[in-house]
């Protein structure tokens, strides 16, 4: 799998339009999730990652929320439905590899945040700066700060195993097949199948969660209640907040117009009247320094 980005932070930008491989994406279909959290210990034991200190908190639930230290989670959401029937809505909590993702476009650190041609969104810890920016850009609210390192971190969607034909470790180790990975159109074809699926079954408001807002995304969810995607924990209308979008738009060009206006002026105004004087400081030319005569005086011939 080819390693040639497609965008990288606080750069010129090829055009999002360009695509030289295609999307990879996973599949995750919670309806089929068992809650083993064999995707929780294969993320940790593939990235190296240090143990998390869990508490409990009347959950199975791993932990509250994703972690500098842990990328991966199973989420547990006790849901009533209007049968009365008590359903555990699973879902896998991760970085979701927007298409246009909202970390990337509000990183001030060139390459600190790269996006490979074939769509996965990755952190450079050795150009990071630490701003935390890109947690505000983030409408899913995945990247994670360390305070040690000083460093922000997420799921890489494994791209050194993907660079080389390899799955996701979370996939490799799912045993429900909950958990699938391919090019986005084989995906989508998968999830959109199982959806059918589902509405047969009687979940009339089954749908596959590939939010416009951030012109989709590489982890894709077949969610068996689809109209309500906040029960499993995801927002309804995903999009790069809006401040964001300002301040690396139109008030980045705005700035930069002024910036050039103010150049433009400074170099009309030298030009027109010169260099600006000091008032306490005395411009006249300073008299040239009486020389002594080379002729003796009469005194000096009379000797």
């Amino acid at each position: 799998m080819s390693l040639e980005l497609r965008r990288v932070s606080a750069s010129g930008s090829p055009a999002p339009g360009v695509r030289t491989v295609p999307d990879v994406t996973k599949l995750v279909d919670t309806s089929t999730c068992i809650g083993c959290k064999a995707c929780e210990v294969a993320c940790q034991e593939w990235n190296d990652l240090p143990p998390e200190t869990t508490v409990q908190t009347g959950t199975y639930q791993t932990l509250p929320n994703t972690t500098a230290h842990f990328w991966n989670l199973i989420k547990f959401n006790e849901h009533d439905d209007q049968s009365g029937a008590l359903r555990w809505l699973m879902r896998k909590d991760q970085c979701m590899h927007c298409t246009e993702p909202g970390c990337l476009i509000a990183c001030p650190a060139p390459g600190a945040i790269v996006q490979y041609a074939n769509g996965i969104v990755d952190f450079q810890q050795d150009q990071c700066i630490g701003c935390g920016y890109c947690i505000t850009g983030c409408p899913f609210d995945v990247p994670k700060f360390n305070p040690q390192t000083r460093r922000v971190y997420k799921c890489t969607l494994c791209i050194d195993r993907v660079s080389v034909g390899l799955q996701p470790a979370c996939v490799k180790a799912c045993p429900t097949s909950c958990l699938q990975f391919g090019t986005k159109d084989a995906m989508l074809e998968v999830a959109n199948r199982r959806v059918d699926q589902l509405k047969a079954s009687g979940f009339a408001q089954a749908a596959v969660y590939d939010p416009p807002g951030v012109g989709g995304t590489g982890v894709v969810t077949v969610l068996a209640f689809g109209d309500q995607p906040e029960l499993y924990g995801l927002p309804r209308n995903p999009t790069v907040p809006a401040a964001v979008t300002f301040w690396k738009g139109p008030l980045k060009w705005i700035g930069n117009l002024g910036m050039l206006g103010g150049l433009a002026i400074a170099a009309i105004h030298y030009v027109r009247f010169g260099r600006k004087a000091d008032p306490d400081v005395d411009h006249s030319p300073t008299p040239t320094a009486q020389r002594p005569s080379r002729h003796k005086s009469t005194s000096d011939e009379n000797l």
